[in-house]
């Protein structure tokens, strides 16, 4: 009996949708007529392989919900605490879309991601307390999105793996602009530099701010309504999230680093434990890498 069938059947709903099999859009992954914007050795593939992107997409919206532009758009038209997982799944089909199909498919995940968008809009109040208009698809916020995507799964790779080579932060910042781009976004950042001087400037006291709805949505996250099997585990991979993000952040989402370490493992060590059950239980190769590596050698790129 395989002891970790279980586990692994509720991993599988909590990011497909389904507990068993793999989900049509990840097969899909095999077809199309060209290797796609990221090769097996590029930094995306490394970066976005292994277990890392679930502290990386914890990270990314924490680190979103810092803009009461994309926070509002979240609180007034989505149904996240009610389908808290289909949000989850919605943003992983996303990613794994963009990283491993080829270009056609890639494209057609951002268009429908843009089109999702065209009826999110509302009003939001700033850090200076001025109503504002919001859209999904407002450039600001668009690049605020992407930036934290970005900042969110490199900061969760290099906090578990520790810093990647000399270069290669700066290559994934540069190769992860295609997906901002073909969100619309205008001018993604392309180093590691010019991703933090971009996250910084939207730190001007109007754009990001605390309030009340943020507190709500952080409570959320910390206390997903999950599986009774996953819940420890989820729990260890949220503080990781929260020990990997900048002190600057936490102070505006009104978070105490040391809070976290209060359990047996520091929250790094914890996350590492974690991360390994979760891989053996999912297995190593996951099934949209294993669908772009049948299309690749179809094409004879590998």
């Amino acid at each position: 009996m395989d002891v970790l069938s279980p586990l692994r059947r509720r991993l599988s709903f909590t990011f497909s949708g389904q507990s068993e099999g793999i989900p049509a859009w990840e097969l899909a992954l095999e077809d199309g007529e060209d290797a796609g914007y990221f090769a097996p050795d590029s930094v995306t593939w490394r970066v976005h392989g292994g277990m890392t992107p679930i502290i990386g997409g914890i990270r990314a919206l924490l680190t979103q919900a810092l803009h009461p532009g994309v926070l509002a758009g979240v609180v007034d038209h989505s149904y996240y605490q009610d389908e808290p997982l289909a949000r989850i799944a919605h943003t992983i089909r996303w990613v794994f879309t963009v990283t491993y199909g080829d270009t056609a498919a890639a494209r057609r995940a951002c268009e429908h991601v843009r089109r999702r968008h065209e009826p999110v809009v509302g009003r939001y109040v700033d850090g200076r307390g001025t109503e504002r208009d919001y859209s999904a698809n407002d450039p600001e916020l668009l690049a605020w999105v992407h930036l934290a995507f970005t900042d969110a799964f490199l900061g969760a790779y290099e906090y578990v793996h520790g810093p990647l080579p000399a270069g290669l932060a700066d290559q994934y910042v540069r190769e992860w602009a295609v997906a901002g781009e073909l969100m619309g976004v205008a001018e993604p950042p392309r180093s590691a530099a010019a991703l933090r001087e971009q996250l910084a400037a939207y730190d001007d006291g109007v754009r990001l701010t605390h309030s009340a709805h943020l507190d709500e949505v952080v409570g959320f996250l910390r206390n997903l309504p999950l599986d009774p099997l996953l819940v420890a585990g989820y729990r260890r991979l949220f503080a990781a999230a929260v020990d990997s993000m900048p002190d600057r952040s936490l102070e505006l989402l009104g978070m105490d680093r040391s809070s976290l370490r209060r359990s047996l493992l520091p929250p790094r060590q914890a996350a590492q434990v974690t991360l390994g059950v979760v891989g053996l239980a999912l297995g190593t190769t996951g099934p949209s890498e294993a669908a772009a590596r049948r299309r690749l050698a179809r094409l004879g790129v590998l």
